[in-house]
């Protein structure tokens, strides 16, 4: 799954990332890997505070849940701002621009049955580095 993130974000970074005069050359494929990462690690916060229904809600109703986008929005800016010096108006442009349209492919990708490897089952218990099987609770939470 997470390769499979890799692959959505790159294949939306045109010019956000690949295009983008302030990221250097060597390092966009480093930028494309950063932004993936502050997305599992947004997700994977939002399972370890407990949020887990507020997740579900987010990958059913896509929106549902600004402040997710928002807080991955901010994390990949900080990242380009602390490990890639860019500043802080430049990082956040940048990752304005990427992270609400691969968070909406994802939801999409999410409630699609052709993409199995983003099934929000799948991509839960991948969050937990598979130490929990969540179907029954995230079928549970789903029809609530």
């Amino acid at each position: 799954m997470f390769e499979k993130l890799f692959l959505l974000v790159k294949s939306n970074a045109g010019a956000a990332v690949m295009n983008n005069p302030v990221i250097p050359a060597n390092s966009r494929e480093a930028v494309i890997n950063e932004a993936s990462s502050s997305i599992i690690e947004v997700l994977k916060n939002q399972l370890e505070i407990g949020r887990i229904n507020d997740l579900i809600k987010f990958f059913q109703v896509s929106g549902y849940n600004e402040s997710l986008v928002t807080s991955v929005t901010n994390k990949f800016a900080n990242k380009l701002n602390n490990f890639y010096n860019i500043d802080m108006a430049s990082a956040h442009a940048t990752a304005a621009s990427l992270i609400p349209t691969v968070m909406k492919q994802l939801v999409q990708q999410t409630n699609s049955k052709q993409h199995k490897e983003f099934a929000l089952n799948n991509m839960l218990s991948q969050l937990t580095g598979n130490r929990a099987d969540l179907s029954s609770l995230v079928n549970h939470l789903m029809v609530a």
